[in-house]
């Protein structure tokens, strides 16, 4: 330890401490209570004292008990094995913390991140005497399904040159890999574990890049309307129960990402009790193994200090970073940022710092900003690829979109998938409002198609607004075709069964068939006067419909079917 220092206050899980040597912000220290070290991390600091928040309850604490310092930022452990685990806020391994402490966690418990004992198989990709920087690949080591490489440290700055690196073999991650030596001589061991401070972005990359190309998340309403794109970043806001946590779920089993990284930010422990208990059996699309293999779970719930709440994103983003820089597509899913900020308010407050808007602490806006800044599309210095995508949940209380989270969120994202209260009392799922929701993105469709499709989107219902007054009996045939259009549009296309084994996801062909078809009929004109006989149609198209996208590509019955659903648009088109 560098420095120590005296406490003279405590408020929660805040602390002040008066220390003789130097102290810088983001440090972590240690406050001592008998035989029990209680993680800190420095939050301020003015003059000779510091005001640290613990990571743990400080019950028993007093002035007077020491603060140990130890000059070393908060910091995740990045290296082979990260992919499976459950980690806390702090990466502490959950299961290995349960073993140890049985069904309730002791403070003062920290445990290695990675374990120190297994054995990889090391393959060197680097020679002697050739030049690296850092995040340069030095070896790889298979990790489940993917290429875990062994990069320089993204802290050493400059370049060196390898001395010398092991021949393949079975090594620890804790065993010199490769020595290099910089220009002036000095030499340096790399083992296959670094660690990086999580409020640090990592820029071991060329250069950054626009995101272009949309994330394929097999949720039709999104990829059709309101697209994500690979690199980019996206919120969905919305009232309690309107299924943010179930539509998560959905894009971290479907959506098209080689890494998934769930970040339980202060949720309630059932929901994330479900996690645990559906990722290690949930069948993995892409590869037909279980989600849990390529997926890392950051847990810090509701129930658990607050302070570590604030660090849990931090944690999780800096995880993606790191799989970004071996060329992966990573998907960072935080649920939920309103408590993340709600965290930032408790601990604002205990600073006395000037409140901002609904006692949110005035730099609100600036903190939001920087955590999904941290996305992007990134060009490695091997001319590959990485990308991070971020979305997060937001709980604005009453589903009030105009609250300062939703608000701060909302001007930074590239898209905006608002969920519904209406809409999930209406058992419409995904409850994302078609209204309400943008995007800046690109579709997977046609752009004219999708106009028109948002068109009879909108005035379908500006019409159904109007029929609650006037009723169906003062509407205009026109403006009843336009609202079954809508409606019909809304059944056959928008919802989708996320529990059912052929509707829970479409790939991109069958989005852009079943699109083509839908427009087909938004853009037909039909002869009949009679609404009833008009909603028979639609009703008995929208079954069709309905059980048409029941079907997989292949099916016996499918031509037969696409004959039916064509012959009876033509049927009742002006324009056959």
């Amino acid at each position: 330890m560098s420095n120590t220092g005296k406490i003279v206050g405590v408020n929660g899980n805040l602390i002040t401490a008066e220390f003789a040597d130097r102290v810088r912000q983001n440090e972590v220290a240690y406050a001592v209570v008998g035989d029990i070290r209680l993680k800190c991390e420095v939050i301020r600091v003015r003059g000779n004292r510091a005001d640290l928040q613990v990571y743990e309850s400080t019950n028993g604490l007093k002035v007077g008990d020491e603060v140990e310092f130890t000059d070393e930022l908060l910091s995740v452990e990045l290296g082979p094995g990260l992919l499976k685990q459950v980690y806390d806020g702090l990466q502490n391994p959950l299961n290995l913390l349960a073993e140890k402490s049985g069904f309730f966690l002791q403070r003062g418990v920290y445990l290695p991140a990675l374990d120190y004992e297994a054995d990889w198989d090391f393959t060197p990709l680097a020679l002697p005497g050739d030049k690296v920087k850092a995040g340069d690949r030095l070896g790889v080591v298979p990790e489940g399904i993917f290429k875990h490489y062994i990069m320089l440290p993204f802290a050493w700055s400059g370049e060196w040159e390898v001395v010398s690196v092991q021949p393949a073999d079975l090594y620890r991650i804790g065993d010199t890999i490769a020595v290099v030596r910089n220009a002036k001589g000095e030499e340096r061991k790399v083992t296959m574990v670094q660690n990086w401070p999580v409020k640090v972005p990592i820029k071991a990359y060329v250069e950054k890049m626009l995101p272009t190309d949309t994330l394929i998340t097999q949720q039709r309403i999104i990829d059709t309307f309101f697209p994500v794109a690979v690199g980019g970043t996206f919120c969905t806001p919305g009232p309690f129960g309107a299924g943010k946590t179930v539509l998560q779920h959905a894009l971290s089993q479907y959506a098209e990402a080689d890494i998934v990284i769930i970040a339980a930010c202060g949720e309630r422990a059932g929901e994330v009790v479900e996690i645990l208990r559906e990722f290690p059996h949930l069948e993995d699309p892409r590869t037909g193994k279980t989600l849990i293999d390529r997926s890392i779970i950051i847990c810090n719930t509701s129930s658990m200090p607050v302070a570590a709440r604030e660090a849990s994103v931090y944690t999780a983003v800096t995880l993606a970073e790191y799989y970004r820089q071996m060329g992966l597509n990573c998907l960072l899913l935080a649920d939920s940022t309103s408590r993340w900020a709600q965290a930032l308010r408790e601990m604002s407050g205990r600073l006395e710092e000037i409140p901002g808007e609904e006692a949110f602490p005035a730099y609100l806006e600036s903190l939001i900003a920087s955590f999904y800044e941290r996305a992007g599309l990134v060009r490695l210095p091997d001319g590959g690829t990485g990308s991070v995508t971020i979305g997060g949940a937001v709980s604005p209380a009453g589903g009030n979109f105009e609250e300062p989270v939703t608000q701060a969120t909302l001007k930074v994202v590239g898209a905006f998938l608002g969920l519904s209260r209406e809409r999930s009392d209406a058992r419409r799922f995904p409850a994302i409002h078609p209204l309400d929701s943008w995007s800046h993105y690109h579709s997977v469709v046609d752009a004219d198609d999708l106009a028109l499709a948002r068109q009879v989107l909108r005035r379908g219902n500006e019409v159904n607004q109007m029929m609650k007054v006037v009723g169906e009996e003062g509407t205009h045939i026109d403006d009843f075709l336009l609202y079954l259009k809508s409606e019909f549009l809304d059944y056959v296309y928008l919802q989708q069964n996320t529990f059912d084994k052929v509707d829970g996801a479409s790939d991109v062909e069958r989005q852009r068939y079943v699109f083509a078809k839908v427009v087909a009929v938004l853009r037909s004109g039909f002869d009949q006067t009679d609404k009833d006989a008009m909603r028979r149609y639609f009703l008995e198209l929208r079954q069709k419909f309905i059980d048409w996208n029941y079907l997989a590509f292949g099916a016996d019955d499918f031509k037969k079917q696409e004959a039916e659903i064509d012959a009876k648009i033509k049927e009742h088109s002006k324009d056959a």
